[in-house]
């Protein structure tokens, strides 16, 4: 029998919202006409500042920096690499060497030539900064990157890499900005201007209130349709769905932008759409290893059993993030390989723990093995009001079996460095998402970047999963890799570190004067290029 998530869970963060508008958040003020919805113009809706949107460093909103700058190459939707200012590229028999032909006539929007030797300045500023950027395994293998004429830019490698395109791709940090705005031609300490050679310019910032990117006329590329796109910084949620109803803006658009509680009520508006992306990245509960009671892979099966994924999608989730029974998607590239779900069942659960040897001297007493309780503490982000929900449902479900569930909920960098520490039992994490996964985030996990490394250190086979990564990285034949991803897949599914919950989704609800809102393969790209006025 589906067991149910109390709605006052569910409702707890946006009451609050609501409680905060009640108690004084207010609706956008009267917008100049500059940055009001007209013909030409998209009002976007973003929780904070633009920030720094210096490509090569990591503080600055992503979707931003898209719309500026470009890199040698870009991904479709279906994963394959299309050019970008590299019209043409090819790879040596060996991978080592990767020669690009760089589109002619290009300038980036200050003016000044973007040719290869515009480009080598480029990865000139990126490697000073080296240290800074080999959570990318590209970086620790690249041996050069050097224009060996105006129009051609040759990169060569320690070894074989196959992700290599991948990461040229990815919004930063390979992408080009004017060498005009360099500091001593470097990058590291900042820069003078945000000018790259995408589609917009960003003509005027006002920090924490609004921003105003207005067509690149001499863009090399697809023109986009609208001329102005407007930023505006609105951080709660339910203040940007009222300015949203009110016609002072167009477009909520990103996975935590818009709840789906709001979503849900806009199903069937005429006057909004809503649009949903396929799976991104995972929602997921790291199980450390390392910890008395998790050290049994019985246990973190039991748990496996006990978590209804079913109920937590629909109850929290309005199914708007399908629920996950594997720790990437089938739909991402190598990971469709057949792995069986822990299937919900508080049966087997309970009888796996007994085979652990955990016992309770009645209904409702605790679990206990040679007389120690069998309690665990659940870490989460205190800034997430669907992971303190799915907290206290689980707190709930597992206290039917005897386990104590403790749940603690900390601020974004206290949670992230228990989490990097591998200070937890178990903890709430989201992988890293397209067009990052599978082989960014799993290479990650050789080092302690976040929770994964320590959680992992209590399976006897740590040591083979780590060799098996680096082999798919450096693998150059097709089979090979499939078979080494299968395996790595495979063994840290049957070593149930990883609960998986649901399946994150990119959301959008937008005014339906906006046709062609979508999403792209790039979870953080918002496709203002496609987007037309609807006639």
């Amino acid at each position: 029998m589906m067991t149910t998530i109390s709605r006052r869970h569910l409702l707890g963060g946006v009451g609050s919202a609501f409680l905060a508008t009640a108690l004084g958040l207010r609706s956008l003020p009267a917008l100049a006409s500059d940055i009001a919805p007209s013909a030409d113009t998209v009002v976007f809706l973003n929780f904070r500042d633009l920030r720094d949107l210096n490509p090569h460093l990591y503080g600055g909103e992503m979707f931003a920096q898209e719309m500026l700058f470009e890199g040698l190459v870009t991904l479709g939707n279906d994963g394959s690499y299309h050019p970008a200012i590299a019209e043409s590229w090819s790879i040596s028999p060996d991978g080592l060497t990767y020669t690009f032909k760089i589109r002619p006539g290009i300038t980036f929007s200050d003016g000044e030539k973007l040719d290869a030797y515009a480009v080598q300045a480029n990865f000139d500023a990126i490697i000073d900064n080296k240290k800074r950027h080999t959570w990318l395994e590209m970086m620790r293998l690249l041996v050069s990157a050097k224009a060996t004429d105006a129009n051609t830019f040759v990169m060569r490698m320690s070894k074989p890499y196959y992700p290599m395109l991948t990461e040229l791709a990815v919004t930063r940090p390979f992408a080009f900005v004017s060498p005009k705005v360099m500091k001593n031609g470097t990058t590291k300490d900042g820069v003078t201007s945000f000018v790259g050679s995408g589609p917009w310019i960003l003509k005027k910032h006002v920090i924490d209130e609004y921003s105003i990117f207005e067509r690149n006329e001499n863009y090399w590329g697809k023109k986009p349709a609208f001329r102005r796109i407007v930023v505006k910084v609105i951080p709660d949620n339910q203040t940007r769905i009222l300015a949203l109803e009110k016609g002072e803006a167009d477009l909520i658009w990103g996975k935590n932008m818009v709840d789906s509680d709001a979503l849900n009520k806009y199903r069937d508006s005429q006057k909004f759409g809503i649009a949903v992306s396929d799976p991104t990245s995972t929602r997921q509960i790291v199980l450390n290893t390392n910890r008395q009671h998790l050290s049994d892979p019985l246990v973190r099966k039991a748990l496996q059993h006990a978590t209804n994924k079913k109920t937590i999608s629909q109850g929290v989730f309005h199914g708007f993030e399908p629920p996950a029974d594997t720790l990437y998607a089938p739909t991402l590239p190598y990971c469709n390989i057949g792995l069986k779900p822990y299937e919900y069942d508080m049966k087997k659960a309970a009888d796996l723990l007994a085979q652990a040897g955990y016992a309770r001297q009645s209904k409702r007493a605790p679990l206990t093995k040679n007389g120690n309780k069998l309690e665990l503490s659940l870490l989460y982000n205190a800034n997430s009001v669907p992971e303190k929900t799915i907290a206290e449902y689980l707190q709930s479900e597992y206290g039917k079996l005897g386990i104590k569930l403790s749940i603690r909920g900390e601020e974004e960098q206290s949670y992230r460095d228990n989490m990097k520490n591998g200070d937890f039992d178990m903890v709430f994490n989201i992988c890293w998402g397209t067009p990052y996964d599978p082989q960014s985030s799993l290479a990650a996990m050789r080092q302690r970047v976040y929770g994964d490394y320590a959680a992992q250190l209590g399976l006897p086979d740590k040591k083979q999963i780590d060799e098996r990564i680096t082999q798919i990285l450096v693998s150059t034949d097709e089979a090979t890799r499939q078979e080494l991803y299968r395996d790595v897949l495979t063994r840290l599914h049957d070593g149930a570190v990883y609960i998986p919950i649901t399946f994150e989704t990119n959301k959008a609800l937008y005014h339906k004067r906006i046709d062609n809102v979508g999403f792209l393969s790039n979870q953080y790209e918002v496709p203002f290029v496609d987007m037309t006025p609807r006639k």
